[in-house]
């Protein structure tokens, strides 16, 4: 894709309009605040890390003891405690949810070679053939 070209103009402007949104400007000074502050992100590398562990254990057969469960409970809630840790939670979710939406425009286009429809976008995405349109 050339920067001169059309699409690439478009998607520039795209771009300079996510930039300009004010639910991503939000979701970008939560998460700067989240970086900034040394206690939230310890508590979430932490509860990342009890998580991992879990989930190694359980894709090896090896049981879960119960300490190990409450401990990773406690780092969780903990975590969901502090406001600067929810608040990038919430961000990261959200741009998620932005990127996707985006991802579901340009793909639904490209493969119905036009714009997509509420319908298209928000019905059971299954396709023409399914019967239930």
């Amino acid at each position: 894709m050339s920067q001169n070209d059309a699409i690439g103009q478009k998607t520039r402007e795209l771009c300079a309009t996510i930039l300009e949104d004010a639910g991503f400007q939000s979701a970008q000074r939560s998460i700067q605040a989240f970086l900034d502050d040394e206690k939230a992100r310890a508590q979430y590398e932490e509860v990342v890390s009890l998580g991992q562990a879990l989930r190694r254990k359980q894709q090896y057969g090896e049981p879960l003891s119960e300490e190990e469960v409450q401990q990773f409970e406690r780092a969780r809630e903990s975590l969901l405690a502090n406001e600067v840790a929810r608040r990038f939670l919430d961000a990261q979710a959200a741009l998620e949810e932005m990127r996707q939406a985006i991802q579901q425009q340009v793909s639904l286009t490209m493969e119905l070679g036009r714009m997509p429809t509420e319908e298209d976008i928000h019905g059971c995405g299954c396709g023409s053939g399914c019967g239930c349109h």
